[in-house]
């Protein structure tokens, strides 16, 4: 794990504070979170939740007090280490003062019982988190929205393992991030335990609850669906070479990082595709029966090792995940008989260069957090680089860059200091002007005789 993530989780003594410039709001220091274990009771109709909360967490500064981001629902009873404790909630925090200080190093348990009707948080980028379909549930937290449905310490840096169990009424399948460790059902509900033993941070964990058809295929890992029923044809053709995409990605990444992955198609229409740890929830405009969508289904597979696995430490290195899922789009299409990575990268640059040069991909800021040209510069600066590199260095890159941080966070530092180790051509300036000037450079050239050093 990347010593670069430690700040982020600074504080001062007694207090509890992110320092993420981008969303210094979110995040929590003085602590670090080792496990969630998260019961959920909820009513589909009603949109109705009961949650107990468990998080176990060591403390890396001696803590008077400290602070859980919680948004929108009401606490009913907080005990630390067993004991009830002092506790108020102000916007969008809450707030915790035990019967005596936590010693630095030590671990603690805090119980937060709660109740209410999630509700998604707001942010530049629309409403985030809990939210409702028109007969279930769908989870999008990416960057703020885990607040919404349980009390976390909601910064990337932060990850944590979770148990988490779910009871709904049993007409409805719930898909949750996790391997599913056990399934009963009463009269009239039935509750769902899942297991997600890599660490993970929050806006990476899901719940998804609907009506579903259940479809399943590979073995290592498991790879498995839930689709409404009258999509399941289009979606087995729309989504049938993933097994394939799976086994490319691993040779170019190095191997899958999980114990198995799903997709959950909601019966509603999105924007775009939902990244969660081990899972990704697309809309039904994304099932058309003509494989129209398979570069995002591309995209979300590659985040479970460029986002999921490899976390950034700081949201303005979010170029590391977008850029390298965008890369993964091109690459799968070089492979499965579709265009270069080389066309893709001239059609990016081209629609760069119409755009404003007013970004830096290394900082791009709160406002162009997720812009287009995070994305697509993101991915002509992979492909800069590839052709700098050579095809094997390159690559190989790639796999070390993915075994050496397996399930930590890291930087855009960490990065070039890597590749800069996989070649004698100075990268210096390459970096320089892809990833720290807002103008953008041109088109990049292969540098001659790069695949023989």
């Amino acid at each position: 794990m990347s010593a670069k993530a430690d700040p982020a989780r600074a504080g001062q003594p007694g207090a509890s504070t992110s320092l993420d410039a981008y969303l210094p709001n979110h995040g929590n220091g003085g602590y670090r979170v080792q496990h969630y274990d998260l019961d959920l009771i909820y009513r589909v109709g009603p949109g109705r939740l009961e949650g107990h909360a468990r998080v176990t967490a060591v403390a890396t500064q001696a803590l008077s007090r400290f602070t859980l981001d919680f948004a929108g629902l009401r606490p009913t009873k907080v005990t630390v280490n067993g004991k009830a404790v002092r506790h108020v909630q102000r916007g969008k925090k809450l707030h915790i003062t035990p019967p005596r200080a936590l010693s630095d190093g030590g671990m603690f348990v805090v119980d937060v019982r709660y109740v209410g009707s999630p509700a998604p948080v707001s942010s530049h980028w629309g409403e985030i988190g809990w939210d409702y379909l028109e007969d279930g549930v769908i989870v999008a937290s990416q960057p703020i929205g885990a607040p919404s449905w349980f009390p976390c310490n909601d910064h990337p840096s932060d990850k944590a393992t979770y148990r988490i169990a779910v009871t709904t009424a049993s007409p409805y399948q719930v898909v949750a991030t996790g391997v599913l460790e056990s399934k009963q059902s009463s009269a009239s509900t039935t509750t769902w335990d899942f297991r997600l033993s890599q660490p993970t941070p929050t806006y990476l964990v899901s719940v998804q609850i609907g009506r579903y058809a259940e479809l399943s295929y590979g073995t290592v890992p498991m790879m498995h669906a839930a689709v409404p029923a009258r999509l399941t044809g289009m979606f087995e053709h729309d989504f049938g070479r993933q097994p394939r995409m799976l086994d490319e990605f691993s040779r170019m990444f190095g191997p899958y990082p999980f114990e198995q992955y799903g997709v959950v198609v909601v019966d509603a229409e999105l924007d775009a595709p939902i990244e969660a740890q081990s899972l990704s929830v697309f809309g039904s405009n994304h099932v058309d029966g003509r494989r129209g969508s398979e570069r995002l289904v591309a995209h979300e597979l590659a985040h479970q090792w460029f986002g999921n696995s490899l976390t950034v430490a700081q949201w303005r290195h979010i170029w590391l995940n977008e850029g390298f899922a965008n890369y993964a789009e091109w690459l799968w299409s070089e492979v499965s008989g579709g265009a270069a990575a080389e066309v893709h990268a001239h059609r990016a640059w081209r629609e760069l260069a119409e755009r404003p040069q007013d970004m830096r991909l290394a900082d791009p800021g709160t406002r162009y957090l997720f812009d287009d040209r995070v994305y697509l510069r993101g991915a002509v600066t992979l492909h800069a680089l590839r052709l700098r590199l050579g095809d094997d260095a390159f690559f190989a890159l790639l796999k070390v860059w993915t075994s050496a941080h397996r399930h930590g966070v890291v930087t855009t530092d960490d990065f070039t200091t890597l590749a800069q180790r996989h070649t004698p051509w100075p990268l210096t300036d390459l970096f320089a002007r892809w990833l720290h000037s807002p103008v953008l450079p041109e088109f990049p050239r292969r540098t001659p005789g790069a695949d023989r050093e």
